[in-house]
């Protein structure tokens, strides 16, 4: 009769086999070999087969799904195949790949971080080069306005000394034509008279 150790064993060995089957796709899932150990991997199901190597703590591993006494069959990263005691194989990942993982993670954040500075150092240029801009367009505009102000001015002036010139020549006009109008008549008054005179 089985023991409560022996039913424990079985039930776990049915949970590692269906956590580790194979999904739909055929690809094994991952597993990691415990940490703080150098884990025998065997030809078979069992210590008195073959040693083929060992597999390293924390290293990750493609569990195939094959389990048989206490052993369960798994791919090493070198693309190896054999067999490790059940209790050693973890689905969660060990300290070493946490770690690097971590690392990795910190790696990408200090390269985008050292991106987005980049790109703030830039956008200050840009709005450093901007703002310069703006300034000498706002001394053209100035400086525009300045020359407009004088162009008007000028134009003011000449238009006055036109008018001015106008007027002038129509007063001479009008004052030709005054004395025209007020000595012609007379001359021709006296011419009149001295050649009645004469006659």
């Amino acid at each position: 009769m089985m023991n409560i150790k022996n039913i424990t064993t079985i039930l776990m060995l049915c949970l590692a086999f269906f956590s580790h089957a194979q999904d739909s796709t055929g690809a094994h899932p991952d597993g990691y070999i415990s940490e703080d150990l150098v884990v025998y991997m065997h030809s078979g199901a069992g210590k008195n087969y073959r040693i083929l190597g060992t597999v390293n703590a924390g290293e990750k591993v493609q569990v195939t799904g094959k389990v048989n006494n206490d052993y369960s069959e798994i791919i090493t990263e070198k693309n190896r195949t054999g067999w490790v005691e059940s209790k050693m194989v973890s689905p969660k990942p060990g300290l070493r790949y946490v770690i690097a993982d971590l690392n990795e993670k910190l790696a990408l954040l200090q390269t985008e971080n050292t991106q987005l500075k980049n790109q703030a150092n830039n956008s200050v240029q840009d709005l450093n080069k901007l703002k310069a801009e703006r300034e000498e367009l706002q001394q053209n505009i100035t400086a525009l306005n300045m020359s407009l102000s004088q162009t008007k001015s000028q134009l003011k002036n000449q238009d006055m000394n036109i008018k001015k010139e106008w007027f002038f020549n129509g007063a001479i006009v009008l004052s030709i034509g005054l004395l025209l109008g007020l000595i012609l008549p007379r001359l021709f008054a006296k011419r009149k008279s001295s050649m009645e005179n004469w006659g």
